[in-house]
């Protein structure tokens, strides 16, 4: 085992290869399984935040399509576009991140509304202090907001 844990700690490809088969092969006791599970927590906490980093950049083109209609173009679009086909696809491949999706708009929509500050030079105070865009409109394939 503690060479296991060295293999962490020089070579983590290799020490992944490594309990990847010691798994398949049943062998339970050999598993670095402290680490494993720490990496395994780490593996749901990236995936967690691709979600709300694409949520983030949603909202900010959500915003600049609201708050600039003189700039929208098809590249803003099609931006909102893959960013909810994105969001989709990691839904379905992790259901179960729905919740968190849910529940981290608020905090996405403060980082978003920074973020549209400084790339339309919108002074932050014009936008919503809260989200004005529904989760089911986000995740909308035909919503696109209209100016105020």
């Amino acid at each position: 085992m503690e060479k296991i844990v060295k293999d962490y700690e020089k070579d983590f490809y290799a020490w992944l290869m490594k309990n990847a088969e010691l798994i398949r092969q049943g062998k339970f006791s050999e598993v670095d399984t402290e680490n494993v599970a720490e990496e395994l927590e780490a593996m749901g906490r990236s995936e967690k935040q691709e979600l709300m980093n694409r949520l983030t950049l949603l909202l900010v083109y959500l915003l600049k399509w609201q708050f600039q209609p003189v700039r929208r173009s098809k590249s803003g679009k099609n931006t909102i576009i893959t960013q909810r086909l994105d969001i989709q696809e990691l839904l379905n491949e992790s259901p179960s991140l729905r919740q968190e999706l849910e529940q981290g708009i608020e905090i996405a929509y403060q980082k978003a509304k920074l973020k549209a500050e400084d790339e339309t030079g919108i002074d932050l105070r014009h936008f919503p202090i809260k989200c004005p865009f529904s989760f089911e409109q986000i995740l909308d394939d035909n919503f696109f907001p209209e100016q105020e």
